[in-house]
């Protein structure tokens, strides 16, 4: 019988730019992940990504793991040679998300370097209205991360779909189906903006979801603002941060999302180095609290997670 709770998993992220994907695949496979998110950091490196996709799902054997969506980071709207590398990244993984089994490719959107973010509108227009039928060709939706990369409305090197008022411009560019976000309630925190409204207001433009969090200290907005030399946000692994993560899985759910959770790790400031894989298990078991569990009669264990775990 399936289980309810897994139609949202919980999963995390594994580098996959050096060839070292499968490897940590195998190595972490037993920790309790049910999913995983492959991502390439501006270049695949030459990789037969169809190779890589396969050793990827002999990794995980026949653990319950899936791979649902693949990540390509870097800026496909530029010309230097790393973000033609990106670009064609983009179009590689496409092409080859179905032997990861996966059917969603996520990144950013890449921007015109140093200029307003309407400056990049045509260009990712151009970019993303081929992608896009490319993808929706071979069956994949692709999502954009609403990551700033330190970027704002006036100037920016990566990304433009780190805000509301962004999405609004960018649908509005390409109104295709199959392109949407890639969404967390980190990056809106880091700007001061409530997250629940988001899930309720682009629900259907949520294709996929990073577990990631923040804190924001109000305490140093009051007294320093937000251009001081203090830090008023710092980013978190979930189970650390602000986030409500059973609410913002209620909504998720709500919406009807299905899908992975995978973490984003490597940002905390706390759980971090040698305690990363720590601050990962700790917010695994975080999350499958959060969406709650299904209880398997006779051996005293949830599926879905350990509610006893917090």
């Amino acid at each position: 019988m399936s289980n309810p709770a897994k139609s949202i998993r919980i999963g995390t992220m594994i580098a996959a730019t050096g060839g070292e994907a499968a490897r940590r695949i195998d190595e972490i496979a037993d920790l309790g992940f049910e999913s995983f998110e492959p991502f390439f950091w501006q270049t695949t490196n030459g990789q037969d990504l169809a190779e890589l996709g396969k050793r990827c799902v002999e990794a995980i054997g026949d653990r319950d793991i899936t791979i649902s969506t693949l990540g390509m980071f870097g800026n496909p709207l530029e010309d230097q040679p790393l973000d033609r590398d990106t670009l064609q990244g983009w179009k590689d993984c496409i092409d080859n998300a179905h032997h990861f089994g996966a059917t969603c490719v996520a990144g950013f959107t890449g921007r015109i370097r140093g200029k307003p973010l309407e400056d990049s509108l045509p260009k990712y227009r151009e970019v993303w209205s081929e992608l896009a039928k490319r993808a929706a060709d071979k069956g994949v939706r692709i999502a954009f991360e609403n990551c700033a990369m330190d970027g704002n409305w006036q100037t920016g090197d990566w990304n433009i779909a780190h805000n509301p008022d962004a999405w609004e411009l960018m649908f509005n560019e390409t109104t295709d189906d199959n392109l949407g976000l890639e969404w967390e309630p980190c990056h809106q925190l880091v700007y001061l903006i409530d997250p629940l409204p988001q899930i309720r207001k682009w629900a259907d433009k949520i294709f996929h979801v990073h577990g990631k969090d923040a804190t924001v200290r109000h305490d140093v907005i009051r007294e320093h603002g937000i251009f001081g030399k203090h830090p008023f946000v710092f980013m978190r692994t979930p189970g650390f941060g602000d986030s409500n993560w059973t609410d913002i899985i209620s909504e998720l759910r709500l919406a009807g999302y299905s899908g992975s959770i995978d973490i984003e790790g490597w940002h905390d400031p706390v759980y971090r180095d040698e305690l990363e894989m720590t601050g990962q298990v700790h917010a695994l078991n975080h999350l499958k609290t959060s969406r709650g569990g299904a209880f398997i009669p006779g051996t005293g264990k949830y599926e879905g997670g350990d509610p006893s775990l917090t």
